[in-house]
């Protein structure tokens, strides 16, 4: 190998070093936004009331002969 054909190894594995990195921090940063957002949609998200009306038995079991 000559000298100008080691250079350029080195610069395209630095640089694709450089482009690793961007990456992953873009992904990073993808990931923080769908987290958020993920955390907004819950927030919203408003409770169903209790149905307080119902007799105590209701829902316990389940009927499988049906």
């Amino acid at each position: 190998m000559d000298a100008m054909s080691i250079a350029r190894l080195s610069t395209s594995i630095a640089e694709t070093g450089i482009k690793n990195e961007v990456g992953l921090t873009v992904l990073k940063k993808a990931q923080d936004i769908q987290a958020s957002t993920a955390a907004q949609l819950l927030g919203a998200v408003t409770p169903m009331p209790g149905a307080q009306n119902l007799p105590a038995h209701l829902g316990n079991t389940i009927n499988t002969k049906a």
